[in-house]
């Protein structure tokens, strides 16, 4: 078993602590297990730094913490071997897409908010990253509702936003990734400020690479609402950036924390490529008792696959449902 305690060291004033005296490629003890979530709740996203583990070990590391899900809503091409890892490889990305681009969300993000269970967390483990650029950077949703004013908190308690891949259309219709999309769309509504099942504290959920629109108000206040939003939980007071190293582990809370891709590679020929699980979530909640609504899709986790499947072959044999 692994060391059963950890040390922590805090890396920015609102989000982010570096994890060490644990070692990810042997089993891990319950009291490590209890540590590593308690500080990932407070830090909102966790690191570790040298952990060469392979596969089958991250998926062991990431089921001591819920069900692993499958790699992707769209993905239909899974490692062999190995459904629950989505690779994050930027010649991946540019030979199935044709963009020269190093992931498939360049925008602020929380991962899979279009599902109605966005995942509760994401663990990404680097193999192959430049020797320079590609840091990622997370923000602090809960800091992020917690620095707006006594007023625009009391709105932001009482809305809810539409979720869905592609919300402000970036990749060629043409592409692989809207390909997918298209065959298999996936639309939730949420509560734009989520209570976080664990700790009770309400964070600022939205983001701009999957909230589309708020609803019951004009496009126009809808725009400006969230406008006020993305500027709010990307101030930089609220962020970490990491820099990358092969072997290095983020875990973040997926329900208190948006990221950004890197955004200094796209120009340059490099390789990147990193290796990405998922935890299953559970559906949000709003200050209000307000849970998620599906518009479009299914749940999120481990069956994704064989639902969409299913889906796919009712098409076939009931065509006037299309």
């Amino acid at each position: 078993m692994s060391n059963n305690h950890i040390t922590v060291k805090q890396v920015a004033g609102f989000i982010g602590a570096e994890i060490s005296g644990v070692d990810l490629s042997q089993p891990l003890a319950d009291e490590a297990v209890k540590e590593i979530r308690e500080t990932l709740l407070k830090w909102k996203v966790v690191f570790f730094r040298g952990q060469n583990i392979d596969h089958a070990a991250q998926i062991a590391f990431t089921s001591r913490f819920g069900e692993v899900t499958y790699a992707h809503p769209h993905e239909d091409e899974p490692l062999e071997g190995f459904e629950q890892i989505l690779p994050i490889d930027r010649s991946r990305f540019e030979r199935r897409n044709g963009l020269q681009r190093s992931s498939y969300e360049s925008r602020w993000h929380t991962d899979v908010t279009a599902a109605i269970n966005p995942p509760a967390g994401s663990i990404l483990r680097a193999v192959n990253v430049p020797s320079f650029g590609g840091d990622t950077q997370w923000t602090n949703l809960v800091a992020a509702y917690e620095g707006l004013s006594a007023p625009l908190r009391a709105l932001a308690d009482t809305l809810k936003a539409e979720h869905r891949f592609n919300a402000r259309r970036h990749l060629p219709a043409q592409s692989y990734y809207n390909q997918r999309i298209s065959a298999n769309p996936i639309v939730s509504v949420h509560p734009v400020v989520r209570v976080h099942p664990e700790t009770g504290e309400r964070a600022l959920f939205v983001n701009p690479g999957f909230t589309s629109h708020i609803l019951d108000v004009s496009r126009q206040e809808s725009d400006l609402l969230l406008e006020l939003f993305f500027k709010q939980i990307t101030k930089p007071a609220y962020t970490v950036r990491f820099r990358w190293n092969n072997g290095d582990i983020a875990f973040w809370d997926n329900r208190a924390t948006a990221h950004l891709a890197p955004q200094d590679l796209d120009h340059l020929d490099v390789e990147r490529v990193l290796y990405r699980t998922t935890i299953t979530g559970d559906i949000p909640v709003g200050p209000d008792g307000f849970r998620s609504q599906i518009v479009e899709g299914e749940i999120f986790n481990s069956q994704l696959p064989t639902v969409f499947k299913q889906r796919a072959e009712k098409l076939v044999a009931e065509p006037a449902l299309v």
